[in-house]
């Protein structure tokens, strides 16, 4: 026995029933579920069913509460679910705060779910606009499957006026409001407010319009017309003479020129503080930092009597991902914890309840008449995050629900790797590149930028090996103290009108797939100023295959209409960037997909790989990552699997990979350069991280037996 993993590995079912014994479940699956769970328009699955029961019974004495299930799991419905059985047939306002693409189907996931309910969606709050696009609050209903707009429209100020009572006389039954988080956040443009003294002892300065003083910065120096060419807000705190009050003085006012709007959830958070009964927040993970979107959180927190918090990828991997979370959600919980909002309360909570490595650097020199020694102390933040984070902050206030409790209503679902060997020319080509910039990282260790460019150079050159100009970075000359531009290297430029084996690879899987009936999906990363979709497409579309782009320019509220059109006009592969899928869709009419390109995100990689294997899928899921071996993108995807391995063992999922150790670079991108300035490819191929992990997946979930569409 030598590790944690083998000992939990022996003695784990022991330690469980103690578990159970001194900390019994809030819910278990010997306890009766909820009945008003009979009476939703659609059935839960038993797993859900007891996520709904355990969360509602919590929140019966709790404010706040986390739901994290994995993609395809079923949040949306849990959280409605709970609501339904909280309200126990009371007439409710339900506040949802989602990512703007789904919106919509969050409106038809209610209607579909909850008995009687009428939903709104919140567009905006302002003056004028185009009056043939929805503004204010409109009413939506399910029309042959889809949302309509109904003729109800609605304001803020007329439900804050209305008041709870009112509304709620008004609306005898279930109702909800749904904005998207971005839109949410849309507040006036704003500009600078001063004026400039016309006499006395400021004269031709400016002066603050509350007061008439001169205005004073934290030095107590005046400031000029100058200092208000920046878009930063100026502000005051202004002291009434004779030992008055003090007040704020804001320097700024809305630009009357512009739109005229305020942010919707500004808004509800400033006058309807305890309006609602509940509110949602979907897509957690994206709440996390310190953002307007962000504060969102918290404003839900203060609108509504009960919270509820959705998100299928918790963690990026460190600890103080769920600092900002916490303080939002439970603020008296870090309170007692002695955890100050903010910088320095951030830091504290790392140092609790995460991992940090300290790098003492010390450098012998020669003063005048005798030895000294400079010491420089480096403190990084590392992936990881101690039990008693879990214990604290989670184990009572989280629902964990994972793809495996309904396996049984799932299909199977394969992740492999498909490595190809370069053709010469490229893999020349190549192997130069890469020892110019190795040459180069070595020697300027520690550039960020520099590494930054050539790491994104190297991924990207093997899938679009021509018009590339010569390399440049820059770096400090330690003599002059400035920075100065090197040549890294010139790339050399091979044909476009060949086909690459990588291309071959991907062609020849696409087509066996679509001869089994399967509609293909393909990722790709880099789609800038050297475009691989755009790249992707004429592969494709040259051997015959009827392909469509999904771009940005496509509004996100729209792209679930996009897919729609593209498989009425018999689409079989659909190309994108991850991101533009990552939440919310279900894309389940394309069960094969291409990772061509992975990017850093862990985030990005698993959400946008499970926009398919959910529940309604009917057809084995095959994921496949494409790459060239013995290249850059090989040790991304095998990086990539180590920090999966390890934020899956974060969820309570698998095995040992994360309780032995944790991967020794702060992130992966210095993880990308150690390997190739140390040429440190031994040991394990990214097949054989990705064989494991789908091997653990298969412990836990047992896999059906494997089929094509008919």
């Amino acid at each position: 026995m030598e590790t944690t993993f083998d000992y939990l590995r022996q003695f784990g079912p022991a330690l469980a029933e103690r578990i159970r014994e001194t900390y019994p479940p809030l819910q278990s699956t010997k306890d009766p579920l909820a009945p008003t769970l009979a009476t939703l328009l659609r059935k839960a699955l038993p797993a859900q069913a007891l996520a709904i029961t355990g969360t509602a019974k919590y929140l019966r004495k709790a404010k706040a509460a986390r739901i994290v299930a994995e993609c395809g799991a079923g949040k949306t419905f849990m959280a409605l679910g709970t609501i339904h059985v909280l309200a126990e047939g009371r007439p409710t306002a339900t506040l949802v705060m989602c990512p703007s693409h789904i919106t919509h189907k969050w409106a038809r996931e209610v209607l579909l779910t909850i008995p009687r309910a009428r939903t709104f969606l919140i567009e905006d709050m302002r003056n004028g606009g185009d009056p043939s696009r929805p503004h204010g609050i409109c009413e939506v209903k399910l029309s042959k499957g889809r949302t309509v707009y109904e003729s109800k429209r609605l304001t803020l100020s007329e439900m804050r006026r209305m008041g709870r009572k009112e509304w709620r006389r008004r609306f005898p039954g279930p109702t909800f409001f749904i904005t998207g988080k971005d839109k949410a956040k849309l507040g006036y443009f704003w500009e600078h407010v001063f004026l400039k003294a016309k006499s006395g002892p400021n004269l031709g300065g400016v002066v603050n319009p509350d007061s008439g003083t001169a205005i004073l910065d934290s030095e107590m120096q005046k400031l000029t017309a100058l200092d208000f060419t920046d878009k930063l807000k100026v502000s005051e705190a202004l002291t009434s003479p004779c030992g008055g009050t003090t007040r704020f003085s804001a320097l700024w006012q809305a630009d009357r020129e512009r739109i005229q709007r305020m942010a919707p959830i500004e808004f509800i958070g400033r006058y309807m503080r305890g309006w609602f009964d509940f509110a949602i927040a979907d897509e957690l993970h994206q709440l996390a930092g310190d953002t307007a979107q962000g504060n969102g959180l918290g404003v839900l927190g203060r609108a509504a009597q009960r919270l509820i918090a959705l998100t299928g990828t918790l963690m990026g991997g460190y600890a103080d991902d769920l600092f900002n979370i916490f303080w939002r959600m439970e603020p008296h919980v870090m309170v007692r914890e002695g955890l100050a909002y903010g910088g320095q309360g951030r830091r504290d909570f790392q140092e609790q309840y995460g991992v940090l490595e300290t790098i003492e650097r010390v450098d012998e020199s020669d003063n005048a008449c005798s030895r000294a020694t400079k010491k420089t102390v480096r403190v990084l933040r590392k992936p990881g995050a101690s039990p008693l984070l879990f214990g604290k902050f989670l184990m009572n206030t989280t629902a964990f629900l994972s793809l495996e409790d309904i396996s049984d209503n799932l299909p199977r679902y394969d992740e492999s790797v498909i490595s190809v060997d370069m053709d010469d020319a490229l893999q020349q080509a190549y192997e130069q590149l890469e020892e110019d910039i190795r040459s180069a990282m070595k020697a300027h260790r520690g550039n960020k930028s520099l590494m930054s460019i050539l790491l994104n150079t190297l991924l990207l050159y093997p899938d679009h090996p021509y018009d590339f100009d010569e390399i440049w970075a820059r770096a400090l000359d330690p003599m002059t103290k400035e920075y100065v531009k090197f040549l890294v290297t010139e790339p050399e430029k091979l044909t476009r009108e060949a086909l690459y084996a990588k291309e071959r690879a991907l062609v020849a899987d696409v087509k066996e797939e679509l001869r089994q009936g399967r509609r293909c999906q393909i990722y790709a990363t880099y789609t800038g100023e050297k475009d691989v979709t755009l790249r992707l497409e004429t592969v494709l579309r040259q051997d015959g295959i009827r392909v469509a782009v999904l771009r940005s320019s496509v509004p996100t509220d729209k792209r679930e209409d996009w897919y729609d059109r593209q498989l009425k006009a018999g689409v079989e592969v659909v190309i994108c960037h991850p991101k533009l899928v990552e939440t919310g869709l279900d894309l389940l009419a394309f069960p094969t997909l291409y990772f061509y390109e992975t990017g850093y995100s862990l985030h990005t990689l698993r959400q946008a790989s499970r926009r398919w294997w959910r529940i309604g899928q009917r057809f084995p899921v095959r994921v496949n990552f494409v790459t060239y071996s013995g290249t850059m993108q090989e040790t991304c995807l095998r990086l990539m699997g180590k920090k999966m391995l390890v934020a899956l063992m974060m969820e309570g999922k698998f095995s040992g990979e994360g309780l032995q150790a944790l991967d020794t670079d702060e992130d992966l991108m210095s993880a990308m350069a150690r390997e190739l300035v140390e040429k440190a490819r031994i040991g394990e191929s990214a097949d054989a991280v990705w064989r494991e992990l789908g091997g653990k997946r298969e412990e836990v979930l047992p896999r059906q037996a494997a089929g094509s569409i008919t």
